[in-house]
């Protein structure tokens, strides 16, 4: 890899703010676990089942990652007004599956709170917090797809303004409903949704910003564009989500000892993934502009520079959780049957960093050319090898290294099918229409 290349400054200039709005999402959980965790054991429990009802929310990233791709391009084409018209589709679509998303959340909040076994004042208290959420849903979705245009046209700084704007809105509303005004985990449920409408507000406000009066009505032709690449995205993220949740289950039936060490795991590889993902968010603008621009070779060239740093900052990962194995465990737990687990999980975990580089970078590569459809195919293929690695390892009794190493074969095949794409150049299709 060169030292230097003339495409440095243009992915680091998309990749450092998307980085810093990545890094800004994830404290909204924090904050609300900081400031409910001092209300109560069941409060805290009720606030943990929530989350995990509504990080379903997740799969429908397509709004965010599906414009960015189309914007870009467009952009790139030279044809604004088009852009522009995406930006308003992807306002329309965002209300839509928010709103429809909401009302599911609302009506559904008591039979899942039921479903995951949630008992006594537990359940209470995340139903409750699941039906005022619900209705922040449809502003949160705003906030999805806004930063998915903003982004296509090269605007990352107002997503990262307003992402925290939102948090620091979050915190003090939270504090002030939940201890000053003394309504418990209802105010925590209630601040989340202020922010949030605000949040979706001012990223709607930035979008109408560059969308002129006559470009903001809906569009079925621009609309399916977007679902177009969408549905394949979301695909991708439902059988990626999947990997996860299977693996969890299986380390769950190990025991007390190996969950906790594949959730310390596990939340420190979406904390590195945080930093991938950012240069990942680069190729998406970068490669959608310059398929537009019908510059196939610039687009190739700066994807290449792309993956060679994102191997090189996942391999500084591997080397610094090779080195502080013994040490960054115990600063999430001192139970020595869990630090023991962590110990046979720890190379694993640490070595598939480079390989997680290659594999995000080539990701978001492939959906900056709007190649969806073999992006779903392949991960859903990855998705069985995986399914089918957690069985061996279960049936074998590998324990909780052999859940890792199944995680490995997902990526593995990942990097396989996404590399063999990437090299034949199929996915190099220029121009807008």
């Amino acid at each position: 890899m060169r030292v230097r290349s003339p495409y440095d400054r243009q992915i680091l200039r998309y990749a450092v703010p998307a980085l810093g709005a990545l890094a800004a999402e994830p404290l909204y959980v924090l904050v609300d676990t900081a400031v409910v965790g001092h209300l109560g054991r069941s409060q805290l429990a009720a606030l943990g089942l929530a989350a995990t009802v509504l990080s379903v929310l997740g799969m429908f990233n397509f709004l965010q990652y599906g414009t960015t791709a189309q914007v870009a391009r467009a952009t790139g084409a030279g044809e604004d007004e088009i852009a522009a018209r995406l930006g308003a589709q992807c306002l329309w679509l965002s209300l839509a599956f928010g709103c429809a998303l909401a009302v599911a959340v609302a009506v559904l909040a008591a039979p899942v709170v039921d479903l995951f076994g949630a008992e006594g004042a537990t359940a209470g208290y995340a139903v409750t917090y699941l039906r005022i959420a619900a209705l922040g849903i449809p502003s949160a979705f705003l906030a999805i797809g806004g930063q998915g245009f903003l982004r296509g046209v090269s605007d990352l700084r107002t997503p990262l303004v307003i992402v925290i704007a939102g948090n620091v809105v979050n915190l003090v509303l939270e504090l002030w409903l939940v201890y000053g005004l003394d309504l418990g985990i209802r105010g925590s449920a209630w601040g989340t949704v202020a922010a949030q409408t605000l949040m979706g507000l001012a990223m709607a406000v930035a979008i109408l910003r560059r969308v002129h009066v006559a470009n903001a009505g809906l569009r079925l032709d621009l609309a399916r564009r977007l679902l177009s690449l969408g549905k394949f995205i979301f695909i991708r993220t439902v059988s990626l989500l999947a990997s996860f949740v299977l693996a969890g289950m299986v380390v769950t039936r190990l025991g007390d000892a190996p969950l906790a060490a594949h959730q310390i795991a596990f939340q420190l590889w979406i904390f590195l993934a945080l930093v991938l993902d950012a240069v990942a968010i680069a190729g998406q603008i970068i490669v959608g502009q310059e398929l537009g621009a019908a510059r196939p070779d610039e687009a190739f060239d700066a994807s290449v520079r792309m993956i060679w740093l994102s191997i090189a900052v996942g391999t500084a990962f591997a080397v610094v959780l090779l080195l502080l194995g013994g040490v960054i465990p115990q600063a999430f737990t001192s139970d020595s049957a869990v630090l023991a687990q962590c110990a046979l999980l720890w190379p694993i975990f640490a070595l598939m960093q480079p390989l997680n580089g290659i594999v995000f970078a080539l990701d978001g590569i492939l959906i900056g050319a709007s190649d969806g459809r073999y992006l779903a195919v392949s991960m859903a293929f990855a998705f069985a090898a995986c399914a089918a690695a957690l069985a061996v390892a279960w049936w074998a009794g590998w324990g909780v290294r052999g859940v890792w190493l199944a995680l490995v074969v997902l990526i593995l095949v990942r990097l396989t099918t996404l590399g063999a794409r990437f090299l034949r150049r199929q996915w190099l299709v220029t121009g807008f229409a």
